[in-house]
């Protein structure tokens, strides 16, 4: 699935979702791993584990595809962490 696709239609990115970035992290992996959705996206980095927070439109042009879609419906944490 190609996510830097100029379309109509938004895709659709859930937490858990594993995606790969146009632009590597300084420790090599270009690998992230969707932690939060909204207007902000949390992403933490694959490789060293690094946790970023970055604007929806900045993200959705970093994105080059998603490698891995999550398949478990999100459940929230109990304590709200």
């Amino acid at each position: 699935m190609e996510a830097g696709e100029d379309s109509m239609e938004r895709i659709q990115y859930d937490i858990g979702d594993v995606v790969k970035m146009k632009k590597q992290h300084p420790c090599g992996s270009d690998l992230w791993e969707i932690t939060r959705t909204g207007i902000d996206f949390g992403l933490k980095c694959k490789g060293c584990g690094r946790f970023v927070m970055i604007p929806r439109p900045k993200f959705e042009k970093a994105v080059k595809l998603i490698v891995e879609k999550n398949t478990e419906p999100f459940k929230p944490d109990p304590l709200g962490y």
